[in-house]
């Protein structure tokens, strides 16, 4: 029984895992900010700025994870990765000096994670899969919602019982403990195995790139800087990343304590917009192996950018005048359509860069995403200071949601940008 299933799905579940666990890694400043301003005397300003290196080096050391994994596979990478970020995570209970808890949870942490970042799910289904490429995409995409769910409770119940280093502790050990699954399951290619990839028929060789990852990384870069789909795909997913985790993920605790919401309430909010992610990304993945995605792509960005306009209001509405009922219906719509714009910008990425350069061309454009979300944590939060509310923070993304639902049906539209498209995948290769 057992070989009747394609090695590409036990790849598949090895990167879920991994991607799973990652979230988890990256879920941990929130649950350690209270308790290092209170032990250290830290301010939250300086715990943030540790925590921006972390998430900008996430999102830039995508595409130089990309050309690594062309360079050295999948395994070697990967596990490498995981190793580098169990060690940063050992080493924070020991840290005395606000520059160490940069330097490891910024810069050891931060950078081994951008590995484990999506940009691994993009090469996984490139590589091991020629159908249902976009559910797979979904369902490992999705994890990113599930690790935090499985992690928060639990990590949050041992820094309030057991103090912040046995959380510390607990995911240095899980990261290492997963390299052994990585070691043991993760393969490069199914041309290792001699096989097709899953739903082909013709294996596919291998082939050894001679550029150097970094110039890899960096030519594909100038290369998508002179391509108008690079900046139609960049910039939908900078306003995705402005829209989700930069945003709604960031400040809306604060925004339901501003209008008299318990925190816990808050909190819950955010729980289940994990659990609808989870159905909303991978139904996502689903529908773009069948649709057009420039099609979804601007429902996703349409429907969001009237979710966040109908937010603020949504304080207010419910039985009781707390806004329970409003910000519920706010949190299955929103919930759903949280990341379920990766899957369609995976495809059309691969569409115009051509599926070898899709890895590379999509790190760049999940850094896009990453920059996005810098940009409205901070913003929102001057906003919030200078007005009192977070009012013209939800307005302005909502809007830039319903410009974003315009710009992407125009990715890939011609057949002059077909020919500019071909012409700069075969640049970047």
């Amino acid at each position: 029984m057992l070989r009747r299933v394609h090695p590409a799905w036990v790849v598949a579940a090895c990167t879920f895992l991994v991607l799973l666990v990652a979230a988890g890694i990256r879920s941990v400043p929130g649950v350690l900010i209270v308790p290092l301003e209170t032990e250290f005397g830290w301010s939250r300003a300086t715990i943030g700025f540790a925590v921006a290196v972390n998430i900008a080096l996430f999102g830039l050391i995508g595409p130089f994870a990309a050309a690594l994994i062309e360079r050295f596979g999948l395994r070697r990478t990967v596990g490498t990765a995981l190793a580098v970020i169990a060690l940063g995570v050992s080493l924070t209970p020991f840290m005395q000096a606000p520059w160490q808890l940069v330097a490891l949870w910024g810069v050891v942490v931060g950078g081994g994670s951008g590995v484990t970042a999506l940009v691994l799910a993009t090469v996984v289904a490139g590589r091991w899969f020629s159908t249902r490429r976009g559910l797979v995409v979904g369902v490992l995409t999705a994890s990113t919602a599930t690790g935090q769910l499985v992690f928060l409770p639990m990590l949050a119940y041992l820094a309030t019982h057991f103090g912040w280093r046995w959380v510390s502790v607990l995911i240095a050990s899980v990261a290492a403990l997963l390299i052994v699954p990585v070691l043991a399951f993760m393969r490069d290619r199914p041309s290792d195995l001699g096989i097709p990839p899953y739903g082909g028929t013709v294996v596919v060789p291998r082939v050894m790139p001679t550029v150097n990852p970094a110039v890899r990384a960096l030519r594909a870069l100038r290369t998508g800087l002179g391509s108008r789909d690079f900046w139609l795909l960049g910039g939908s997913f900078f306003v995705c990343g402005a829209s989700t985790n930069g945003l709604i993920g960031t400040h809306l605790i604060p925004a339901c304590i501003d209008h008299g919401i318990p925190e816990v309430m808050g909190a819950s909010l955010l729980a289940a917009m994990g659990i609808f992610d989870m159905v909303g990304t991978t139904l996502s993945g689903w529908l773009s192996d069948r649709w057009d995605n420039r099609v979804l792509l601007a429902w996703y960005y349409g429907l969001r950018g009237l979710s966040l306009l109908f937010l603020p209001f949504a304080f207010d509405v419910g039985f009781d005048g707390a806004g329970y009922a409003g910000l519920g219906v706010f949190a299955v719509f929103y919930g759903l359509d949280w990341i379920a714009t990766i899957p369609p910008t995976v495809r059309l990425a691969a569409r115009c860069f051509g599926e070898e350069n899709a890895p590379v061309m999509f790190g760049w454009i999940a850094a896009m995403h990453q920059l996005g979300a810098a940009m409205a944590a901070w913003s929102a939060g001057l906003i919030r200071v200078g007005t009192g509310s977070y009012l013209a923070a939800f307005m302005a993304a909502g809007a830039l949601c319903l410009v974003a639902s315009v710009l992407v049906t125009f990715i890939g539209g011609s057949k002059a940008g077909v020919g500019r498209a071909e012409a700069a995948a075969a640049r970047v290769a």
